[in-house]
């Protein structure tokens, strides 16, 4: 057995021989498009991939003092959290805990963020997939981030001005939350939702049935959070996205069959993609045209068969994607075993909803880009780049010249074809959901690095690359090792985002702390006091760099202890933290917060608490200690 040093040493020999994975890989999808559609394509040799990624590299570089041109907004998979990078320079700003317990800022422990869990809360994980921000008039608005949790079947929504979780949602009645995507135009009404498994009503372990089984669409009020309505359909759901009109959505099915085994999800020859109705269904739940089901009182309409809120289009089996091209015209649905895209033009919806022509009507084109295609993304000038997930490539073509091929015309729609590395899922350009796509940057997130970066053990990180597409050919600039697993993410201009330097003292965010703080005759930005209420026990306290208002208090063995802090500070970056020793317990505390946390003072004697963010150049003073007297 050889060492991996050696195998390295080995590669560029193994590259020049031509039996190295990557050009393997390049070959096969070259050879499967070109047979698959009797056209040529485009990809690039290893000297001109060479050449045009260091004249791209000029443009990544962003010099130190220097800002990025946009914010990216990437899901964190099955870390539960959402992470935010500069880009170009793919630097990582900050990580947003979500579903998931966070100790560098007490996510998952101070009351606050308890009271956007829920205080008892038992969930420990999540699988955030899908970022996507609010929008007006369909182009960004910066107020909200939306992400999915497919693990426990929750939305959650994130205030992008402080960049901290505000509000989850638990979609009743389904499973499995996935596609996730929001209405563009008037604004960001609903958030769009896709539940992935079937399961039974009621799901009481009276009848376990498949056949029996199905799953909802969900649409969720973009400001209360709460779940405005729900559409059964027919087979399952993947991914969604909405039209530039405020009428339609569509959502990819990949397993009409409703199987339970992988064999069966694959036995018809053709899924679909089904197209729902908002108007329509808006209008039946007015008119109280619904049942519920369970406990929810959460209004559902029935979308299966030949339903006037639904349109099931016929796609090649097992599709993964769908997107909306910004331009407004264009639903696609990505293929995955198929090596096509299938391109619905949303002008035919309304006559496919009245009727007058056919399902497969609505279909104007059906291209055929390689191995495994998951996700389309669009650069604004009538290119789509689509992610080949065997053949490891981007596949960059032309919907009109898509359209002409399909409608008989000899053209070549194929732009380019570029490796990734390797077998890339999810990728985004830059403005790409809105009407205002730059075509700049597309991000590719790809699932395997394998030897792209330092060996860290077993398991490896994934690779986001970035590739510039504001020429005429793909260029690969950066590749960004990650930690488990992104799978998408957004990127909006940074004049889009405004945030907060420090908190206001009203902030809605630490409304509860206040609302206490009233009832026990506190006043949070002055006084240091505490208040015994039976075996429960407040401290207040406030916290000015390099001090806390209060150096020490005192309780009693097995009471209730709620700390709460409020920094007095009003120069922005100036954190506090407040970490209890020995009680597993710390939380951060942003210029002008308030943040709490609860304990039980279970250990008697003396227990110290410090500053666990550095403040100032005497942080190590920052303490103070909590004396619990013996029961």
């Amino acid at each position: 057995m050889k060492k991996r040093d050696e195998l390295n040493s080995e590669a560029p020999e193994a590259e020049q021989s031509g039996f190295s994975r990557r050009r393997f890989m390049g070959a096969a999808a070259l050879a499967g498009v070109a047979g698959a559609t009797g056209i040529g394509t485009s990809v690039m040799s290893r000297e001109s991939f060479a050449a045009a990624a260091k004249e791209a590299q000029n443009k990544i570089h962003v010099a130190p003092g220097e800002l990025d041109e946009y914010y990216g907004f990437w899901s964190g998979g099955q870390s539960g959290e959402v992470r935010v990078l500069g880009v170009p320079s793919m630097r990582e700003l900050m990580r947003i805990p979500v579903f998931n317990l966070d100790g560098a800022t007490g996510w998952g422990m101070t009351n606050e963020s308890k009271d956007v869990l829920g205080h008892d809360n038992k969930l420990l994980n999540g699988d955030s997939h899908h970022p996507h921000i609010s929008m007006t008039d369909g182009r960004y608005d910066g107020k909200y981030l939306f992400i999915n949790d497919k693990a426990n079947s929750r939305v959650a929504r994130i205030r992008l001005d402080i960049m901290k979780c505000d509000k989850i949602t638990t979609i009743p009645n389904v499973q499995a939350i996935h596609g996730l995507r929001l209405q563009k135009v008037p604004k960001t009404n609903y958030v769009f939702c896709n539940a992935e498994y079937v399961i039974p009503h009621p799901n009481d372990g009276s009848d376990f049935s498949l056949e029996n089984s199905f799953t909802m669409f969900n649409a969720v009020d973009a400001e209360t959070m709460e779940v405005a309505w729900q559409v059964i359909v027919d087979g399952n759901l993947d991914n969604t996205d909405a039209d530039f009109t405020g009428k339609y959505a569509a959502s990819t099915c990949y397993n009409s069959e409703k199987a339970g085994d992988l064999a069966g999800t694959m036995r018809n020859d053709r899924d679909w993609a089904v197209v729902f109705n908002v108007k329509r269904i808006e209008e039946a739940v007015k008119n109280g045209d619904f049942k519920t089901l369970g406990d929810s009182k959460v209004p559902v309409v029935d979308g299966r068969g030949k339903s006037p809120f639904t349109r099931y289009i016929p796609v090649p089996k097992n599709p993964h994607g769908l997107n909306t091209s910004p331009d407004g015209k264009y639903f696609i649905a990505n293929g995955k075993l198929s090596p096509t895209c299938t391109v619905i033009a949303i002008d035919k919806l309304d006559d496919l909803f009245d009727d007058k022509i056919e399902l497969r009507d609505a279909v104007v084109a059906e291209p055929e880009l390689g191995l495994g295609p998951l996700h389309t993304t669009f650069d604004g000038r009538g290119n789509a780049y689509t992610t080949l997930f065997i053949d490891s490539q981007i596949a960059k073509w032309n919907i009109a010249d898509a359209i002409k091929h399909y409608n008989g015309e000899k053209v070549n729609y194929l732009r380019q074809k570029l490796d990734v590395h390797y077998q890339p899922g999810h990728n985004h350009a830059s403005l790409t959901e809105t009407r205002d796509a730059d075509g700049k940057w597309l991000v590719v997130l790809s699932k395997f690095s394998k030897d792209r970066f330092l060996p860290v053990g077993p398991l490896h990180p994934e690779n986001d690359q970035l590739i510039d597409i504001s020429g005429d050919e793909m260029k690969l600039v950066h590749d960004g090792p990650a930690y488990a697993e992104p799978h998408d993410c957004i990127l909006v201009r940074r004049d889009q985002i405004k945030t907060q330097k420090v908190y206001k003292r009203d902030d809605p965010y630490f409304a509860s702390a206040r609302a206490q703080a009233e009832k026990d005759g506190i006043t949070l930005e002055a006084d240091n006091k505490v208040i015994r209420d039976g075996n429960k026990v407040r401290v207040y306290m406030t916290s000015v760099a390099p001090m806390y208002g209060m150096t020490e208090f005192k309780v009693k063995q097995g009471d209730e202890v709620t700390v709460y802090v409020t920094n007095q500070d009003t120069i922005e970056d100036v954190t506090h933290g407040f970490c209890m020793v020995n009680h597993g317990v710390q939380m951060e505390i942003s210029p002008q917060q308030t943040s709490s946390v609860t304990f039980v003072a279970d250990k008697p004697g003396v227990h110290w608490y410090y500053c666990n963010w550095f403040c100032h150049a005497l942080h190590m003073e920052m303490r103070g200690r909590m004396m619990v007297e013996k029961a």
